[in-house]
């Protein structure tokens, strides 16, 4: 369900665990055909992030997740697939069409892209949006952003479990 307005939760992710807890509990929350966008500065904590939002999916340790900086595109089989994009060497939306990545928005995984401010045009608005940002030398801030009433739901749940948090609308 969507609502009509957009819903942001900031988490304070205070040290690297803290990165891979949100990460899990995402991983653990998603459901097949989602798609959880991932912006913010180089070095930021977006493949930390997806390498734990694997774990929360059950992907095998048997896969390192790692940055598809230069294949772009990476499939690792877990509770549902997760479909790990990096539009970072593309330079527009038409790129990520031209390559076929946009047919992933709809299959059966979670779809995660880094870098996916490159294609806002053509994502799905109903997604999650993270931006991460560096708020000290250890501490980041995540700010997500949804329309999604589903997601809204278990963000405020993973952030009152585990997080300090703050919300608006």
């Amino acid at each position: 369900m969507i609502v009509d307005r957009m819903a942001s939760i900031h988490i304070l992710l205070d040290t690297l665990e803290k990165t891979k807890e949100l990460g899990r509990a995402l991983g653990s929350a998603a459901m097949p055909g989602e798609v959880i966008s991932l912006d913010g500065d180089l070095g930021v904590g977006k493949t930390t992030l997806t390498q734990a939002i694997a774990t929360g999916l059950e992907v095998s340790p048997e896969y390192y997740v790692n940055s598809p900086s230069f294949n772009i595109f990476h499939e690792y089989p877990g509770r549902i697939p997760l479909y790990h994009m990096d539009f970072y060497r593309l330079g527009t939306a038409e790129d990520v069409s031209v390559m076929g990545l946009d047919e992933y928005f709809y299959k059966d995984g979670l779809t995660v892209i880094e870098w996916a401010e490159k294609a806002y045009d053509i994502l799905p608005e109903e997604r999650l949006a993270i931006y991460l940002k560096l708020t000290g030398q250890q501490f980041r801030q995540a700010r997500c952003t949804t329309q999604l009433l589903s997601w809204q739901t278990r963000l405020a749940e993973i952030a009152n479990r585990v997080f300090k948090i703050s919300s608006s609308t």
